[in-house]
């Protein structure tokens, strides 16, 4: 399962071709979130992700958009197309999204967030004949995230967005944890932007 909430859409349609072209994710379990979507659009597709998904699926979200962090209660939002400042409505907190994927059952969840102070937050292939490091991560329940920066602005044209499409197009190897891709894209985001993801 993939979900991929983006402004703007050519973001997500990038990766989810990458993703389904060069890795197992079937075509009709790619969501794409279209015409910059309001926050009841996100929050009702994790409501679908909830009922949908089973401890034998792995889930990747992703989100590219606007973030913004509050000092004062020290929380960082994501910025739907209906956020409004102001009053500080429509907003999601980074622990909201944390606990939409707590509710999600899959055995494995990757939230690849690329956002301002996305930093605040905390099809499966057969690995019968994977190596038995990967064997044995794929026997634990994982929930992880990677982001394009820590409690800072991202600039609008993303380093990490360029980097992690590269990184996930030119693999030549059958297995990729997590961990593996975030190693391919820190330090040329951090070389060649002021972000550390």
């Amino acid at each position: 399962m993939l979900t991929l909430y983006s402004l703007p859409t050519k973001d997500a349609k990038d990766l989810g071709n990458v993703l389904i072209n060069k890795y197992s994710f079937k075509r009709e379990n790619v969501i794409i979130l279209n015409n910059s979507p309001k926050a009841n659009d996100i929050i009702k597709e994790f409501s679908k992700l909830k009922k949908k998904v089973t401890d034998k699926d792995n889930v990747l979200v992703f989100y590219a958009g606007h973030g913004v962090y509050d000092e004062v209660s020290q929380v960082g939002h994501w910025l739907p197309s209906d956020a409004d400042m102001e009053y500080e409505l429509n907003l999601i907190s980074n622990s909201q999204v944390v606990d939409f994927l707590k509710t999600i059952r899959s055995k494995h969840t990757l939230l690849i967030s690329d956002a301002c102070f996305s930093g605040s937050i905390f099809k499966t292939r057969s690995f019968e004949k994977s190596p038995k490091s990967i064997q044995k991560k794929f026997e634990l329940t994982s929930r992880k995230a990677i982001t394009s920066g820590t409690l800072k602005t991202v600039p609008n044209k993303s380093m990490f967005l360029k980097y992690l499409l590269n990184r996930l197009d030119g693999n030549t190897k059958q297995y990729l944890s997590a961990r593996q891709l975030f190693d391919r894209i820190e330090e040329p985001v951090m070389n060649n932007s002021p972000n550390t993801p």
